[in-house]
């Protein structure tokens, strides 16, 4: 784990919560080709937190992953300042975001901390910083320079 104060073991924490939202949302995956089940809860600054779950499509191109289901959802609701981002999937290793999640994480929410947790266990696997799993991140910045050129 990359930092210390992620840990869960208080059932009242606000981590915890967020784990048991995160659990809470991946019951509602809909995963009928791959049964691959994700759970995510995304916290924002003032302390709310929204669940999102991985939504498959027979296409596979269109299916939606929990992680951008819940920042999608905050983002709805007129949440745009975030904290940290909770992803639950009942795997061996934990599972991070994928590229694309990543990405949207980064423009919405900038080098947020990314726990991974177990929904069986309820514990936290490993913690990273959004910056370490998506170095050399593309953002509005080379937009905004192309634009000032003109």
């Amino acid at each position: 784990m990359t930092s210390s104060h992620a840990q869960a073991d208080n059932p009242g924490s606000p981590l915890q919560r967020l784990i048991e939202t995160a659990i809470a949302a991946r019951e509602n995956a809909v995963a009928p080709y791959s049964r691959f089940r994700v759970g995510a809860a995304l916290e924002t600054t003032t302390g709310e937190m929204i669940g999102g779950c991985n939504i498959e499509n027979a296409t596979y191109g269109l299916t939606v992953c929990a992680e951008r289901v819940a920042l999608f959802r905050a983002i709805a609701q007129g949440q745009r300042h975030f904290r940290r981002i909770v992803i639950v999937a009942e795997t061996e290793e934990p599972t991070p975001p994928c590229g694309a999640c990543r990405q949207v994480l980064w423009e919405f929410g900038g080098d947020l901390e990314v726990i991974l947790a177990h929904p069986l266990t309820r514990q936290v696997s490993a913690v990273h910083r959004l910056s370490q799993l998506l170095p050399c991140a593309f953002d509005s910045r080379f937009l905004t320079a192309k634009a000032e050129e003109k």
